[in-house]
């Protein structure tokens, strides 16, 4: 059951996954250039015997001296054909915990993962299309007999000794983006990628990190004949949201496989789902009062997001509020769905099969209360299907519609060939209603004119309340608002905890903050799916574990102006920035802390306050981490100078504006090499502010002259780099930051 709990993402990813996110060559695989095959034997052959390729002595990879090893000259592809047996891999099996699942270490071998083989071993070459980065490889292709996992290792020319591995459990392709591949080469890692043995539900135990880490151990024998090298490959695993659930659960669930890892915008083991229903539940009461709660918080605004709402809209603010949602995040309001959420609601309903009824019927419940709105959001109508729409059908029209909001609801169809059967409506226009996208084909194409659906909002509405119902233990900070003063819970519970079982369903293991390697976490500042807070959570169960040797193995860094993905689009990076550079530059401290001791950037500086809400240190020697910390101010408006600088003026059109922009970077954090300037709000910034010479700390101006009337609100984006170099590819850090000028 545990496997059922989630649905595959449409496309095999989730949104926003990767950071950067992986990307595709039209017209085919990833890398699809030219190949030269160069496996020796048939196309699929069984691995045997060669872990001693690998080995030095015993059987046992040489792990050897790491700092020594990270000195050696880089290797090189010797070109030889791999030279691979017939027989399953043998060696000591991995034990297991007292749930089963096993303790993968460097030297044990997975009974279920013990079957490697190779079946495509060929040159390509792949080219980055954001920084044209070129990179030819070595591709070599397999998997594990007897199950469905895959994986692909992707081996540059030239070798320093270390690989990258990308996860996210619901991808069911071991292909990586070029992006992925391009960073990785290019800084002479080799990359591991696999198909989380067909990912999330179908993978089943199998998916979390055991067929990361039997891929990964499989990759060192593998490269040991690529490069003709005997040495340990250092290895780092990384993933974004659900996969920082599983690097960490890689991390805490072996030993030796991995040095380290970079988990980003992670949540809490019981994050799921209530930091996606807590969305839905302010979208729907606060869904006409969102504009002016974000003006409010835009530079010049009233500060206060409370103004002009009503008891219920107050109260499912602070709500969300303090379950963690960011204040400043509701920016990006009109694109918010609930992130995940219909992926893992099904797995709910599986779990906790009566929470819809006791939630309409039984006290201390929503649904009972006469003073909630959601009594009167409940739609429950039955309908005729008069014509499908599309073909095949994406929607159907019925004899009639109500009125209310439908997104989300259950279209349960009650007569004909599918009767029994339901799919979750997308949305409605008129008396046509569609179906969401992931909408289950076989369903859709079996109804017919004349069958008669039921349309039923109950779970919808109902599981806008759940995390009300979930209430964890008290570290878990964001519930305690459901306590009384005496900490028990203010509402009824219900007989588990969701948020565990769909934590391990993902990762393998429940994380805890006892993990084995090295780790530099990453969590954005305005994240409205995971919330910062989360990463300051795990932060403390790892201060619990190692106690006075944190800061010799753990870095969490906070990435400000930044969400639970990549900007969407050119409008979106107005508002926010990515943290894929944080992420790539992550990764190379990462190493650089294993093989020769160089501590990366300190952690970044900050306080939660009583609402779980992250506060950033206002200054770069106090925030730290590696972002460039950036403030606008507007100094100057037609002949009057603005004292003091403020962030919000009145200017008539036609008027010069003078913008004053400072940013410094944090100690060891690189020096600032690009200032950018967007007037419009398209983001296009299309004007640069000079960098004569790549420094720490910036103070620059710029002027424009706004020709017509309107609201608008000017960006400066800085961009630095860890050694000043402008034109460096990846490893780029950015902030924002944002004023309003009033053309009247």
């Amino acid at each position: 059951m545990l496997m059922a709990l989630f649905a595959p993402a449409p496309g095999g990813t989730e949104r926003g996954t990767a950071s950067p996110p992986e990307r595709r060559r039209p017209g085919g695989a990833v890398g699809a250039g030219r190949r030269r095959q160069l496996l020796a034997g048939p196309a699929t052959v069984l691995i045997a015997g060669v872990l001693a390729t690998a080995c030095t002595s015993g059987g046992k990879p040489d792990a050897g001296d790491p700092a020594a090893a990270a000195q050696r000259t880089w290797k090189t592809d010797v070109g030889r054909p791999l030279q691979i047996g017939a027989t399953p891999l043998t060696g000591r099996p991995c034990t297991a915990r007292e749930d089963g699942t096993p303790v993968v270490t460097g030297s044990c071998i997975d009974p279920k993962l013990n079957q490697p083989y190779v079946d495509r071993d060929e040159r390509r070459s792949v080219t980055d299309p954001d920084t044209k980065v070129t990179v030819d490889f070595r591709y070599v292709h397999g998997g594990f007999r007897g199950t469905e996992a895959t994986f692909a290792f992707y081996f540059p020319q030239r070798y320093a000794g270390r690989f990258f591995q990308y996860t996210y459990p619901t991808l069911t392709t071991d292909e990586a983006g070029a992006q992925t591949i391009a960073f990785a080469l290019s800084n002479g890692a080799y990359l591991v990628r696999t198909n989380n043995a067909g990912g999330l539900p179908k993978a089943a135990e199998l998916g979390g990190y055991r067929a990361n880490a039997a891929a990964a151990a499989f990759s060192r024998v593998v490269a040991a004949q690529v490069y003709a090298d005997s040495a340990r490959p250092r290895g780092y695993i990384y993933g974004a949201s659900g996969g920082a659930y599983q690097t960490i659960g890689a991390l805490e669930s072996t030993e030796g496989v991995w040095d380290g890892g970079v988990p980003m915008v992670p949540g809490t083991p019981n994050a799921i789902p209530s930091s996606m229903t807590a969305q839905l539940l302010a979208l729907r009461v606060l869904r006409d009062k969102l504009p002016q709660i974000v003006d409010a918080l835009e530079p010049g605004g009233s500060g206060d997001p409370y103004a002009g709402l009503d008891e219920e809209q107050r109260s499912v603010l602070r709500e969300v509020t303090r379950i963690g949602l960011p204040l400043r995040g509701w920016w990006d309001h009109a694109e918010m769905d609930g992130g995940a959420f219909y992926a893992v609601a099904g797995g709910v309903r599986i779990l906790d099969p009566t929470y819809v009824d006791d939630f309409w019927t039984k006290p201390g419940y929503a649904g009972t209360d006469p003073t909630s709105s959601v009594s009167a959001a409940r739609i429950r109508h039955d309908a005729e299907v008069t014509g499908l729409v599309g073909d095949p059908p994406t929607g159907l029209r019925l004899s009639g519609v109500p009125a209310g909001d439908l997104t989300g609801a259950d279209l349960v169809i009650t007569s004909g060939t599918a009767a029994g059967a339901s799919v979750l409506i997308g949305g409605a226009n008129g008396t046509e209603v569609t179906f969401r996208s992931d909408a289950d084909p076989g369903t859709t194409g079996s109804i017919r004119p004349g069958d008669h659906v039921r349309l039923d909002n109950s779970w919808h509405l109902a599981l806008q309340y759940y995390q009300r119902h979930q209430v964890p233990s008290q570290d878990m900070y964001g519930w305690n608002q459901y306590r009384g003063a005496d900490g028990t819970p203010l509402y009824p519970q219900r007989p588990m905890l969701a948020g565990p079982t769909f934590a391990q369903a993902a990762s393998g293991a429940v994380p805890t903050g006892t993990f084995h390697g090295k780790m530099i976490m990453i969590a954005s500042a305005l994240d409205v799916e995971a919330f910062p807070w989360p990463a300051d959570w795990y932060h403390k169960q790892a201060q619990n574990t190692l106690g006075a040797e944190l800061n010799n193995n753990y870095r969490l860094w906070y990435v400000d102006n930044a969400v639970h993905s990549s900007p969407r689009d050119a409008a979106a990076g107005t508002h926010i920035v990515s943290y894929g550079g944080e992420s790539q530059q992550a990764l190379l401290d990462l190493d650089s802390w294993v093989t020769n001791g160089t501590a990366p950037p300190a952690s970044s500086g900050y306080t939660v306050d009583g609402d779980a809400q992250v506060h950033l240190a206002p200054d770069a020697e106090g925030r730290r981490g590696v972002q460039p910390v950036v403030d606008l101010t507007v100094s100057r408006a037609g002949t009057r100078d603005v004292r003091p600088p403020a962030v919000r003026v009145d200017a008539k059109a036609g008027e010069p504006v003078v913008l004053s922009a400072t940013a410094t970077v944090p100690p060891n954090g690189g020096k600032i090499v690009r200032i950018e300037w967007d007037f419009d709000g398209r983001g296009g910034y299309p004007e640069q502010s000079a960098v004569d010479s790549a420094a720490e700390s910036v103070r620059t101006t710029t002027t424009h002259t706004f020709a017509g009337t309107g609201t608008y609100f000017p960006v400066v984006r800085v961009t630095s780099e860890r050694n000043g170099d402008g034109k460096a590819p990846y490893g780029l850090v950015q902030n924002i930051a944002r004023v309003r000028v009033v053309v009247r």
